[in-house]
């Protein structure tokens, strides 16, 4: 039986193409999935997307399975242990945002303001799809990603630039931007 036919950035290893045919694209509406998907898409800052996938079972183990409450609280001693933990990446930059970020998804929660609510109210609540034509890449920044880092800039966020908005953006299926002739394309369509 032939491959299906998928986006080019997911025909270069398996775990891309795994990732590809069950996450990539899929709406997810759930506040702390999105949020954890936010860190591991700014940890990929500079780096392959593969790498994340990689490490993605470490991240996890390492930040406490990207609970909120539990990372808001590390102290210099957390931020020393992860910099000693070998299977993510060991960026002090990188590990403080995402302590930072904690605390700002949490400011959010406390003043009332759910963050997949906040997030997807941008997109009126249901995916923007996109025409991207086989064989070429959609784009690394739109005008919405902008904006969308901005705010969440302002609300204390950081590693959350227009390209790494973007990014997550698709990640997580606010964005459909399988190619056209992607096998994925219509069915995660028909999740939006």
């Amino acid at each position: 039986m032939p491959e299906p036919i998928r986006c080019a950035w997911a025909q270069t290893h398996p775990l891309n193409a795994d990732y590809h045919d069950a996450e990539w694209g899929v709406p997810e509406y759930d506040s702390r999935a999105l949020w954890e998907k936010l860190i591991l898409d700014g940890f990929q800052a500079g780096l392959s997307w593969l790498t994340i996938l990689k490490k993605r079972d470490a991240f996890r183990e390492a930040f406490d399975g990207f609970d909120p409450e539990r990372i808001a609280r590390y102290d210099d001693s957390d931020i020393e242990r992860l910099l000693g933990n070998a299977g993510i990446v060991r960026s002090r930059a990188k590990i403080e945002a995402t302590i930072g970020n904690a605390r700002a998804y949490l400011t959010m929660r406390d003043n009332g303001e759910d963050f997949s609510e906040f997030l997807w109210g941008r997109v009126g609540g249901k995916p923007i799809q996109n025409a991207i034509p086989s064989g070429t890449h959609a784009p690394t920044q739109s005008p919405l990603s902008v904006e969308l880092s901005k705010a969440l800039k302002t609300r204390g966020f950081k590693f959350v630039g227009p390209v790494i908005v973007y990014a997550w953006m698709e990640a997580v299926g606010m964005l459909n931007d399988h190619a056209e002739d992607c096998h994925r394309r219509e069915p995660v369509a028909r999740l939006g």
